[in-house]
């Protein structure tokens, strides 16, 4: 991709709900735009300029007994505030040469943060959670993921939807390997048993690292596991492609996929962040 053709505007929303059983939202979804200067956090939707900065999206999925789920999801999408710009100023240019070192490290400080704060207050006890974590600079999404949270990948010229992170259970292991089909992981006993989360009683963190070039019209879905529960891929789609004119419904994206989900199924708080690449 030459540096001319490089995409400057991407469009974004994002929406949660606790669904129709949890008394409370153990969800969490961040969108940040920051340079080696300074940091912006932006509303649930908008659409802006990726020319001069970087951005960081995220959703986490909080686990533990009490209100320690909740804490756990939003204490990992604060963490995210300050330890990314503060690797990125941490570069003497304000350019960071291996995204993997930053992104790992990130993910080994929220680790740490969860399980002192699991450890030092009994309402903490046990927190954990889920990261999926997107970073777009200029033609690139890297991304840093661990747990059941999800980054779908829709590039423009495709209607077959890719789930870039893997699973961290044995469940997603069993369908990446086509051992079972998406019905049967959708309605398997074990589907929520995780292997790998932030925090708890988790010794190591080995995020899964990536990276993918985008262009024009390329669409990128993070969501928590109650999205999944209530809508099968080529649905997500449909919701993704569909046309209109009006800019409203176009930034309500996150919200339809979400509302549908919860109506379909809504036993998980459930949480959508749409990423739309112009």
């Amino acid at each position: 991709m030459h540096v001319d053709s490089i995409p400057t505007l991407l469009k974004w929303s994002g929406y949660t709900d606790r669904g129709k059983v949890r008394p409370n939202n153990e969800d969490a979804f961040l969108a940040l735009q920051f340079d080696a200067r300074e940091i912006h956090r932006l509303g649930k939707s908008g659409e802006t300029s990726t020319a001069q900065t970087d951005f960081a999206f995220a959703v986490s999925d909080g686990m533990g007994g009490a209100l320690a789920g909740e804490y756990a999801s939003r204490i990992t999408v604060e963490k995210i505030t300050t330890l990314l710009p503060r690797s990125f100023k941490q570069s003497a240019t304000g350019f960071i040469t291996d995204y993997n070192d930053v992104l790992t490290e990130l993910f080994s400080e929220v680790h740490k943060a969860l399980v002192y704060l699991g450890s030092s207050y009994e309402e903490c006890h046990g927190m954990e959670a889920t990261l999926t974590l997107c970073w777009l600079s200029p033609g690139w999404l890297h991304f840093g993921h661990i747990g059941d949270s999800r980054l779908y990948y829709l590039p423009a010229k495709e209607d077959q939807i890719k789930q870039l992170s893997h699973d961290d259970t044995h469940v997603g292991w069993l369908y990446r390997n086509g051992k079972i089909s998406e019905r049967e992981a959708r309605t398997h006993p074990r589907r929520t048993v995780l292997q790998k989360a932030l925090g708890g009683g988790n010794q190591f963190v080995d995020p899964q690292l990536g990276a993918v070039g985008y262009e024009s019209g390329d669409i990128f879905l993070l969501c928590t596991d109650g999205l999944v529960e209530g809508l099968y891929d080529h649905h997500v789609v449909e919701i993704l492609r569909e046309k209109s004119k009006s800019r409203q419904s176009r930034a309500d994206r996150a919200q339809r996929l979400v509302k549908e989900a919860v109506e379909k199924s809504g036993r998980d708080n459930t949480t959508a962040l749409v990423i739309e690449i112009v």
